[in-house]
């Protein structure tokens, strides 16, 4: 087998490695009932997914009535308590995310998470589904501190710093991902079955799959 061309694959979490959009929608609906707001109907979740739990809600109150600004933390505190007892109840890696990942490992490849969800929950929700012992290291937003976090370059750095050097891909599905690689000097592809931000062809990704069984033939050939 010839040698894979890179070292390092790092993966966003949210609508790129997991189709998490059922406990995300459940716990953002959660902290919407405690504030008397309208419940966002299933399936419309996604498009407020993206750069992080609290952007998440965030959008979820904008379009409900507003921001209210002295109950805001107490509602974020109760979607993460929510979301974290119930993390994994409908969570799923996307189709062919398992076999993918089994082959990139069978190729040498040092895999990764990089996300902007809390570091906590991202270790969790990988541990229920059996999946964190894959990956060398976990990055999540607030793991850097304040201002570091995707589409900031830093936790790809990171990412590299941990495996002690090395050729690195990433792949993610919204432009805080597209944006972070762009920054940091590594292609990034983008999947289009995630919760993109964009339609997918502007996301400015290096390459865009629409299944994992994509994903190892691309990075080769970026290579």
């Amino acid at each position: 087998m010839a040698r894979f061309p890179f070292d390092i694959v790092g993966f966003d979490l949210d609508g790129t490695l997991l189709d998490t959009e059922a406990d995300l929608g459940a716990a953002v609906n959660h902290a919407l009932a405690i504030a008397g707001r309208p419940q966002v109907p299933a399936g419309q979740v996604r498009r407020l997914i993206g750069g992080g739990g609290k952007k998440m809600l965030l959008r979820a109150l904008e379009e409900t009535g507003g921001i209210p600004q002295d109950d805001f933390d107490h509602l974020n505190h109760e979607l993460l308590r929510f979301y974290g007892a119930n993390i994994a109840v409908g969570t799923r890696p996307f189709p062919g995310a398992e076999a993918m990942l089994d082959g990139l490992a069978a190729r040498g490849v040092r895999l990764a998470v990089v996300t902007n969800k809390l570091e906590a929950l991202a270790v969790r929700v990988l541990e229920e589904l059996g999946l964190a012992g894959r990956f060398y290291t976990i990055i999540g937003g607030d793991t850097l501190g304040p201002g570091r976090a995707k589409p900031a370059r830093d936790q790809l750095d990171e990412m590299i710093a941990r495996a002690g050097g090395g050729s690195a891909a990433y792949v993610g599905d919204t432009t805080y991902d597209t944006r972070a690689a762009r920054a940091a000097g590594m292609p990034c592809v983008a999947v289009s079955f995630g919760f993109n931000d964009l339609p997918v062809g502007e996301l400015g990704a290096t390459a865009v799959i629409d299944h994992y069984d994509a994903l190892i033939p691309v990075l080769e050939g970026l290579g």
